[in-house]
């Protein structure tokens, strides 16, 4: 069983505050747990059904340092959401840091605030070969429980560096792509050599001093009324015209 002192333990983690201080994290439900334990993070705790833990007895023997068994109801009452499907596990943050390579492509994200959004991002970026994603200051934490959710397990190989995105796109040596409902239409360019897609506030868009940086601006043809375009789907459409340009 989890005991209380656990459980404590695991909702302080639910808030920002106490992930950063304790430099830790929860993950939550079967799939996203497999994915944690296939990844490069440091898993610090485990918990999981009789079923789970027998499933999976010689990987956890092997890299997990505490173990507990629970049943699902224990598994609801110690995460953040109301179903669990039989696994919970505590591991360590990595590093906030950053390398980009040669020709490389990657997202930047300028304050997108939304959990869910920034969990789809993630999951499409990792679908369309993305591997790194530079965010604002002010963007919401990548190891906030419903990102890593909504993630579907993606955040195990997708990371994200926290900066001032002024200071870090004045330095860039790279095309900086971004998003507008002015520019050129992203069908029409041939992306070349990497670069950095900029996406923008759910509300606002890119920031005017974010803007100050960008290189080449782009846009999804509007053939319908919307008024806009949710960040997520807009980054899926800008990634897959990417993906075929490089074909």
């Amino acid at each position: 069983m989890i005991s209380k002192a656990k459980i404590k333990h695991l909702k302080s983690l639910q808030v920002k505050k106490y992930r950063k201080q304790e430099q830790s994290f929860v993950v939550e439900g079967t799939k996203s747990v497999l994915e944690l334990l296939n990844s490069d993070f440091e898993v610090l705790w485990l918990a999981g059904t009789s079923e789970f833990l027998m499933q999976n007895e010689k990987k956890l023997a092997s890299i997990v340092p505490e173990i507990d068994e629970a049943t699902d109801n224990e598994l609801i009452a110690a995460g953040s959401f109301q179903s669990n499907d039989g696994a919970l596990a505590v591991a360590r943050m990595k590093e906030n840091s950053e390398t980009l390579i040669k020709d490389e492509f990657a997202l930047v994200l300028d304050d997108i605030r939304d959990p869910g959004n920034l969990g789809t991002i993630i999951r499409t970026a990792d679908w369309y070969g993305i591997s790194k994603i530079i965010a604002s200051e002010e963007t919401t934490d990548f190891y906030n429980p419903k990102v890593l959710s909504a993630t579907m397990g993606s955040f195990c190989r997708v990371s994200m560096y926290y900066t001032s995105l002024e200071s870090y796109l004045g330095k860039a040596s790279l095309s900086v792509y971004g998003t507008f409902l002015d520019g050129t239409d992203v069908h029409n360019l041939k992306f070349e050599g990497g670069g950095l897609i900029v996406i923008g506030n759910e509300s606002n868009g890119i920031s005017t001093e974010v803007e100050k940086f960008i290189t080449q601006k782009i846009t999804i043809p509007r053939i319908g009324k919307a008024e806009s375009l949710n960040a997520a789907i807009a980054t899926g459409i800008v990634l897959d015209v990417i993906s075929q340009s490089k074909k």
